[in-house]
């Protein structure tokens, strides 16, 4: 489990900042919608809510630290 989540980090710390910032927006907009369907009982799957906040960790959390890395500079 851990190979798969070094994977995910990977690939975020390979995007530029101005795609880190479409995929935060986007993955915000998922989480959202899938609270919505929750709420009005049309997601079957209750899982992808954690799924989706832990997604959105994952892009604040390397956003902060180009964000500190560029304040060391």
């Amino acid at each position: 489990m851990a190979k798969k989540l070094k994977t995910k980090m990977e690939q975020i710390h390979k995007l530029s900042d101005a795609d880190l910032a479409k995929e935060l927006e986007a993955a915000q907009r998922s989480l959202f919608s899938v609270r919505l369907q929750v709420q009005t009982q049309q997601l079957p799957d209750h899982r992808q809510i954690g799924k989706m906040r832990r997604q959105v960790a994952r892009l604040k959390t390397a956003g902060r630290q180009r964000e500190l890395a560029g304040e060391g500079s």
